[in-house]
């Protein structure tokens, strides 16, 4: 009897490992690096848009669904036409990257799904850019105003998609491709006003030497004006007498005849060393 038994008992273990086994599929699940999961219970309640499952090992019970996401940062590149406000046809690269918000994942998934680039992204990116493009001239868009166009693309872009649980990390316009005839009279308005405005630099330059120049005469006038009225040949005999008392003081050899020079200076004679 003890061998039917064991042979029994051998055979339960058996059949409860290969089952063991063949549930753990469903049993453990893995989130990888960069990923979150979200799970739907297939007789508890269903999409469970609140539980996000980090990186890691896991376990559920064998009839629920785990989907993964990849949260990393993305990137979709859309080539469009779109007409200027003048309504003249524009080819235009706009670069998209996104991700998934992190803790909104059970949201994304109930509401759009894992197809959320293609459903939501690329149409919300087209209109934006449709919308913003058509109030401005090929022109701005070209040289003037092309980053402010971006920003503006961004922003509307990024609120849209901010309401459909996706994070917009940035919007690009990467080219601009218009007519030929129209590049290239947008290219000669603009060497036109590089040199009209390098000729405006150089008038406010020398308007602002002649201004420096007039300052300058000015000061040196009203300088010589001043002086001027403080000289004097009473004052002069002065600073000639001062000299003159400085000279014979000193202890070269001369001769100081008193009152015979011009204005009744003194005349020095000598004066070697």
């Amino acid at each position: 009897m003890e061998n039917p038994r064991k042979v029994i008992t051998l055979l339960t273990l058996v059949f409860g490992g290969l089952i063991f086994l063949g549930l753990s599929s469903s049993l453990f699940f893995t989130i990888g690096n960069g990923e979150r999961g979200t799970i739907f219970h297939q007789f508890s309640g269903g999409q469970d848009v609140e539980t996000i499952y980090n990186e890691g090992f896991h376990v559920k019970a064998p009839w629920d669904k785990i989907t993964i996401y990849n949260v990393k940062k993305q990137e979709t590149t859309e080539t469009m036409e779109v007409l200027s406000s003048n309504g003249l046809e524009i080819k235009i690269d706009v670069s998209t990257r996104y991700r998934p918000q992190l803790e909104k994942v059970g949201y994304l998934h109930n509401q759009v799904g894992p197809n959320y680039a293609r459903t939501i992204i690329i149409p919300e990116v087209r209109s934006a850019t449709r919308k913003v493009i058509g109030k401005y001239t090929p022109e701005e868009l070209y040289s003037s105003k092309r980053e402010a166009i971006q920003q503006e693309i961004y922003e509307m872009t990024a609120a849209n998609l901010e309401a459909n649980f996706i994070f917009l990390d940035a919007l690009l316009i990467r080219s601009v491709m218009l007519p030929a005839t129209i590049k290239t009279a947008i290219e000669g308005k603009l060497k036109q006003e590089q040199i009209s405005q390098e000729y405006e630099f150089r008038i406010a330059k020398e308007m602002k030497e002649a201004e420096r120049k007039s300052i300058e005469a000015k000061g040196i006038y009203d300088f010589q004006t001043i002086v001027s009225k403080g000289i004097n040949s009473d004052l002069l005999k002065w600073k000639g007498i001062e000299a003159t008392r400085e000279l014979a003081d000193s202890p070269n050899s001369k001769i100081v005849i008193i009152g015979a020079g011009d204005a009744g200076l003194p005349i020095i004679l000598g004066g070697d060393k």
